[in-house]
């Protein structure tokens, strides 16, 4: 297996084979999820620091508690209080932090790009849990997992990303993922959120839900980041949910069940109704499940590696 270099930088490029051996080793690790004992010992020994120059809440638990399930030692890096706030440059940040000998790195960041950075600097394992609007791999990894889970094969299983895509890299990731594994890929939202190049990586772009409903399996609907509503990308929230929000009411025109996605944090009654995210197609919460699984699966893969 060739995890990128060691690395986990982001799927654009990863073999199909790769993949399925991390969705694979994941579902092992799901069954340990459901021991009354979770922790398992392949990592003890191993220390793993987060550095997260981020915001998170789901990402940063789930790595955490995949390190601790396989028994890691486990340091969580705040850039707030670091001496990134009195001028350290990351470079510098990264090597003092290897010197103290970690063996793996989790990082996201505000940039793209920084995981690639830190790949070339330090000797210990990078692991990219979001870089700015590049890629957010191990999102992807949960959300395609979650889908095999339900339909057995991703081959010809038709995917629709929905909402602002322009400004998601779990979009990206999504994207390069399930594209490899033989899933067909479109997106929908305002054409102000569509990037130009985005035919270009094998999707079809839709400009109405109503129009992309009736040719798909499974809806992924994407967070609208509030904070861009000001900047004129879409009139306003009323707006946006009349002619992008995922509703029942749009839902039930299709004739055949619809699976429902979101990678969280939900913006519920904007993008998606509070009846869809809570309904029986709904695959929300086991997402979050499987984040921990997949999680585990790359940090066993990665820290086993000869």
């Amino acid at each position: 297996m060739n995890l990128q270099s060691r690395h986990l930088l982001g799927l654009e490029g990863m073999s199909k084979e790769d993949i399925t051996l991390i969705l694979d080793t994941a579902e092992s690790f799901r069954e340990v999820l459901e021991r009354p004992i979770k922790k398992v010992p392949p990592l003890q020994g191993k220390t793993i620091v987060n550095l997260f120059f981020e915001n998170s809440t789901r990402t940063r638990i789930s790595f955490e508690l995949a390190e601790r399930r396989l028994s890691a030692d486990v340091v969580s890096f705040s850039s707030g209080g670091s001496s990134i706030s009195k001028g350290e440059t990351l470079k510098d940040t990264a090597r003092n932090i290897e010197a103290m000998k970690i063996d793996m790195v989790v990082v996201r960041h505000s940039s793209a790009g920084v995981p690639h950075f830190l790949s070339r600097v330090v000797q210990a394992n990078v692991i990219n849990a979001g870089d700015g609007l590049h890629e957010h791999p191990t999102q992807a990894l949960l959300d395609m997992m979650t889908l095999r889970q339900k339909y057995k094969s991703l081959e010809g299983l038709r995917v629709c990303i929905v909402g602002d895509i322009l400004h998601s890299r779990v979009a990206r990731s999504n994207i390069f993922g399930l594209r490899t594994m033989g899933a067909e890929v479109s997106v929908c939202g305002p054409a102000t959120l569509i990037p130009r190049y985005i035919e270009q990586l094998g999707v079809r772009v839709y400009n109405r839900l109503e129009d992309v409903i009736p040719n798909i399996d499974v809806l992924n609907v994407l967070r609208i980041q509030l904070e861009r509503q000001k900047s004129g990308l879409f009139p306003s929230l009323r707006e946006y949910h009349r002619y992008f929000g995922v509703t029942k009411e749009k839902v039930d025109k299709a004739s055949h069940p619809i699976t429902i996605m979101h990678p969280g944090p939900i913006n519920r009654d904007v993008e998606l109704s509070a009846d869809l995210a809570d309904g029986p197609h709904s695959v929300i919460l086991e997402q979050v499940t499987n984040g921990v699984a997949v999680r585990m699966s790359v940090l066993y893969l990665l820290g086993t590696a000869q």
